[in-house]
């Protein structure tokens, strides 16, 4: 039989969830995608129904698989990428979830998480894991549902109910309960796990009152974790890869060298920078997070986190009918000579790194009489940009090399206004790939390599291709205004 040279990866994001099927030269062959509603139950909550999840999950991908043309058989392996720190407790005998999944975006731990800094539990977290304690993060709301769902902290003390980001939730279904299993870039998100010693931690299992026997396995990225149940596609395929959104995009970047970077531009916005094999401690309070382990070698980067980016876009459009639809926002920008004095600090869920304000709310500035909806577009616009840039300052200020260039993916690095506005205020290159969906791909790319479509990293590197290359133009005295500008909106913005 014939190798198979085509992989499916599964990308399960915070609004909707695709599939693609990539061949051998990292090409996409086929798509299927569907959006899935969103739940807001109460001031700074939002959750999903994981039975919601897991639908769409089996739809798109049986539909990307029959539009490739590619017969399930000849699918060499599926990746998994999902929506990072998003917590689903499910019961063991039957895999049904005990309450809604409790997003990556929610605030509803906010005042444990001031409690638990309160008591100087900080310094030794961030120790171990390279995180901040922030309700971002996986425990605190794990912690919340045991409390919250009647008997759920009994159950889970009985070994009766299972914990995993949404990557172990689909593990275990697709494999029909086989696996409870996660990746060490998942795992390194949820505040329990070492990352320098490659562990569950008990001592933080202890801190944040979760039974350890709720844990998945932990394992590397290109690792055959199962198989499909063969009723779910037509055939077992080996379930050979898996990364959190970021670490695949950074994965699906070929950004395999220490000091390469990229930025993904989503529902929120994440920067990554390739540190190699160490885990560098931030004195700029961004994250230190697993990038990678293949072959049980670990490669660690430096994250900065900014948790909304092209959700404020979304909120011009659906929360006050400023555009009808995203792509608007280029042309828009373009309508106005400069920005007017007009900034968005969009901390609608509070504001991610460097400053970890999650009371911070969104906050628009110098608004006059001349100001239009334009201006309101490019506002949201340049605030990614600005966000961008302060992280860009806070790693060279950790100690990783300083960018030389800067690789794009997600859905608004489609947008070539804020590309070009993103290399003036970074004065370095931005680079943007043929292909937008580097998250998949590093999903793809992980399957790949556990299953032989790929042998090694050189190859991965060989298939990546710049769609487009933006150069910084503008002078510093401009720019310098325009930073100065932000940074008066950003202080103005602070709960503290």
């Amino acid at each position: 039989m014939t190798q198979p040279r085509h992989v499916l990866a599964i990308d399960q994001g915070t609004t909707s969830t695709r599939a693609i099927v990539f061949d051998d030269a990292a090409g996409p062959v086929a798509t299927a995608q569907c959006e899935f509603e969103q739940h807001y139950p109460d001031l700074g909550w939002v959750e999903h129904d994981a039975e919601d999840i897991w639908r769409d999950t089996v739809k798109v991908a049986s539909e990307a698989i029959a539009r490739s043309g590619v017969a399930p058989e000849a699918i060499a392996g599926i990746g998994i990428t999902n929506q990072r720190e998003t917590v689903v407790v499910w019961e063991r005998d039957g895999g049904r979830p005990i309450h809604q999944a409790v997003v990556w975006q929610d605030r509803r731990t906010a005042r444990l998480c001031a409690d638990l800094k309160g008591e100087g539990a900080e310094d030794e977290v961030r120790a171990r894991t390279g995180l901040l304690i922030d309700p971002y993060f996986s425990a605190t709301k794990l912690a919340w549902i045991l409390d919250t769902v009647s008997g759920a902290r009994e159950r889970a003390e009985r070994g009766e109910l299972a914990f995993g980001t949404i990557d172990s939730f689909l593990l275990w279904r697709l494999t029909g309960g086989q696996v409870h299993a996660t990746d060490v870039t998942n795992a390194g998100r949820t505040l329990l796990y070492n990352i320098r010693e490659q562990r569950w931690d008990e001592e933080l299992c202890r801190l944040f009152r979760v039974p350890m026997q709720m844990l998945p396995q932990v394992h590397d990225n290109a690792h055959v974790f199962g198989r499909t149940s063969k009723a779910l596609f037509g055939a077992e395929i080996p379930l050979a890869g898996v990364a959190g959104d970021q670490q695949a995009a950074l994965f699906g970047q070929a950004c395999f060298e220490a000091g390469m970077a990229k930025s993904t531009y989503g529902t929120g916005c994440f920067m990554l920078l390739n540190t190699g094999t160490e885990a560098l401690a931030s004195e700029s309070r961004l994250l230190t997070t697993p990038a990678y382990r293949l072959n049980g070698k670990m490669t660690y980067a430096l994250e900065g986190s900014i948790f909304v980016a092209g959700a404020a876009v979304k909120w011009l459009r659906d929360g006050i009918g400023v555009i009808a639809h995203a792509s608007e926002t280029d042309g828009m920008a373009t309508q106005v000579p400069d920005n007017h004095g007009v900034y968005m600090v969009p901390a609608f869920v509070g504001l991610g790194a460097p400053h970890w304000d999650p009371d911070a709310r969104g906050a628009i500035f110098g608004l006059t009489l001349g100001a239009t909806q334009a201006h309101l577009a490019r506002a949201a616009l340049e605030a990614v940009a600005y966000q961008t840039t302060d992280l860009a300052r806070a790693m060279a200020c950790d100690g990783g090399e300083g960018l030389a260039k800067l690789r794009v993916d997600g859905g608004m690095a489609a947008n070539d206004w804020l590309c070009q506005f993103l290399a003036d205020m970074l004065q370095v290159p931005v680079e943007r790939p043929v292909h937008l969906e580097t998250t998949a791909l590093g999903a793809a790319f992980h399957a790949g390599l556990a299953t032989g479509v790929w042998p090694d990293l050189a190859a991965l590197s060989a298939t990546w291709t710049q769609g487009r290359l933006f150069t910084p133009h503008m002078g510093e005295a401009a720019r310098g205004r325009l930073i100065a500008g932000w940074q008066d909106a950003v202080q103005r913005t602070l709960s503290r």
